[in-house]
């Protein structure tokens, strides 16, 4: 229902937009028939982009969607022990993670790593696994269904994976992994981290959200703005579109709302040349935690994984995040 709001809405706007053009009934026919075809072919181009947006596709693959990440990497080149693991979703999905135990069992806790969007733990999670290894805490790192070694072909920015978190986090209790259980999340994996903690009631003792978003449709805004394309009415097809595709309203799709339902200690990091988030959404996710909350911007940086633009300022801070959880 919300979905069909939002392309009324759209649809409003373009009647009104056309009311006010000031023309004869010949001329302004013929504007009707060029904007009716114009909005249609925008309809075509947002469907394809978001389907482009949030299906994989196997590197030999020729179509539609983003290559699926994979890689080659694992701990051991960086030195680490490790053992692979699939935790069952129900009988056809999967999620592949890496566990990473610290040496001697001196683990101070556990840290359960999940990546971006489109991203997957060879190519995004080893290096802070690396440096969380360095502070002393057991890792398990996931990937989400659609990449790396898991099930599937699609990613849902952060709304399904929510889902993941949940399974991954229960998994880990079961497995009686030391505590405190601490969850991070890189850009997509912190709003599937938020929404976990909202919606699924995943209650772990700490959470570390790296450059996360404030909203759904903000997000894809920043991405059109950046590719030069008109905004309105683009960005909202875009996530219609892709609700559509998925069976979800990314209308609702809101970490900043999430961030209200958490009570745990939370940590955010990010980049003060980030392309894709605000300041200003960051501080209104910032506002909405309504437990022990800290905010670490890191200078002259954009959306990168931030332990590899300064490792040392990263592990500082971290460390002494860490020690109040612990």
């Amino acid at each position: 229902m919300a979905q069909n709001q939002q392309l009324g809405i759209i649809t409003v706007k373009v009647i009104q937009l056309l009311k006010n053009i000031k023309l004869g009934k010949r001329g302004r026919k013929r504007i009707y028939w060029i904007v009716t075809i114009g909005f249609l072919s925008l309809n075509a181009i947002a469907y394809t982009f978001a389907y482009a947006l949030t299906h994989f596709r196997s590197p030999e693959e020729f179509s539609l969607g983003l290559s699926r990440q994979i890689g080659t990497r694992t701990p051991s080149d960086l030195g680490l022990k490790y053992t692979t693991q699939r935790i069952p979703i129900n009988q056809t999905e999967w999620l592949e993670t890496w566990f990473i135990p610290v040496k001697d069992a001196a683990s101070k806790g556990t840290i359960i790593l999940f990546p971006g969007s489109s991203g997957s733990k060879a190519r995004q999670l080893l290096a802070p696994a690396k440096a969380f290894h360095e502070l002393g805490y057991d890792t398990l790192l996931v990937d989400f269904r659609g990449v790396g070694g898991s099930s599937g072909n699609t990613n849902t920015i952060g709304i399904r994976e929510s889902q993941d978190v949940a399974v991954s986090t229960s998994y880990a209790q079961k497995s009686k992994f030391k505590h405190p259980s601490i969850l991070y999340g890189i850009s997509m994996g912190s709003a599937a981290i938020l929404k976990a903690v909202a919606d699924k009631k995943v209650n772990p003792d700490a959470i570390i959200l790296e450059e996360p978003f404030a909203k759904l449709v903000n997000a894809v805004g920043s991405r059109v703005s950046r590719n030069h394309l008109p905004s309105f009415p683009l960005v909202e097809l875009i996530v219609f579109w892709g609700g559509i595709q998925h069976g979800f309203n990314g209308f609702d799709h809101n970490p900043v709302d999430y961030a209200s339902q958490v009570k745990c200690p939370t940590l955010i990091l990010q980049g003060e040349l980030d392309q894709w988030t605000t300041r200003v959404e960051i501080d209104r996710i910032i506002d909405n935690l309504r437990g022990y909350k800290q905010l670490i911007i890191f200078p002259r940086t954009g959306h990168n994984l931030l332990v590899t633009v300064d490792k040392q300022r990263w592990k500082k801070d971290m460390a002494k995040f860490l020690k109040r959880v612990n």
